[in-house]
């Protein structure tokens, strides 16, 4: 029998389960059978309803573990609305660095103006020199990090200002027939976009992804990502756990792989190969 999709907090009034709002969650009692739970410690997001106790370490999915079907439209208007209200209240963002010089080169025979586009610059800070930078927007279009990637043999070969910061999938991207493909680094999408894939994310190393950031992209819209990570077995073996996680969210994934190389180096011809496959 059919059953009506419903949201987080329907779900658990239909099962009769108590919960307190806190944040962007509600707390319950474990849903573990095994756990005894007298004080409740266990969260449900209460969009995505991705829930985890922190006494007895239980995960899941509410959805899931009662065998409903979510109203994912429902889930991904009002994920999308709250994160980017709350984004442009956290803070007013970071500022480009006083006297820095936007980059007009072709590196890696990429074209300038889609270094333009991604506002490439050049400084001359510690942070910055000898590197090709770029800002690092979140869904806000708040300047969240900058990476700097280094164009001789400096070390590190990249650096994020400030060190730590919890990085985004980047860029928001409108969408070619409802997919995105995915990949690692900065150059990897940049070359991608430059060469006629602007269609393309990069998530900043491949266990930078959690169930969250992929709910988030369903909440734009996003229903199928291309993953396209590095063609070496370390690539690939990380292309099978992500394809793992977004399908705990719903998304629909396909693995592009070029045998050892990766998506920076394609050339213009591989590229018009590759976007004729998958989009015709």
């Amino acid at each position: 029998m059919w059953k009506k999709p419903m949201d987080v907090e329907t779900l658990l009034r239909d099962r009769d389960i108590y919960f307190i709002p806190k944040g962007n969650d509600f707390v319950i009692r474990c849903l573990n059978p095994h756990h005894e739970d007298k004080n409740p410690s266990m969260r449900v997001h209460q969009i995505t309803g991705i829930f985890n106790c922190f006494s007895c370490e239980y995960k899941g999915n509410l959805f899931h573990h009662f065998g409903e079907k979510a109203n994912y439209l429902q889930q991904r208007r009002i994920l999308f609305k709250t994160k980017i209200i709350q984004k442009r209240s956290e803070s007013v963002g970071l500022s480009f660095p006083q006297n820095s010089l936007p980059y007009i080169g072709n590196w890696r025979n990429i074209k300038p103006e889609t270094y333009k586009k991604f506002e490439a610059f050049q400084h001359s800070g510690i942070d910055y020199i000898g590197r090709i930078n770029f800002p690092i927007r979140d869904i806000s279009d708040k300047i969240v990090a900058f990476q700097g990637r280094h164009t001789a043999d400096g070390r590190p070969k990249y650096k994020f200002t400030p060190p730590g910061i919890k990085l985004p999938f980047f860029p928001v991207v409108k969408t070619i027939k409802g997919s995105i493909i995915l990949v690692e680094g900065i150059f990897d999408m940049i070359n991608l976009h430059d060469k006629g894939l602007t269609n393309t994310v990069c998530c900043f190393g491949t266990k930078n992804y959690s169930e969250t950031k992929l709910a988030l992209l369903r909440a734009q819209g996003i229903e199928n990502i291309n993953i396209f990570f590095d063609g070496d077995e370390a690539g690939q073996k990380a292309a099978e756990a992500l394809t793992t996680t977004c399908e705990k969210v719903g998304l629909i994934t396909q693995n592009i792989y070029f045998k050892n190389t990766d998506p920076g180096a394609l050339t213009q011809p591989s590229i018009d190969k590759l976007k004729e496959k998958l989009y015709g």
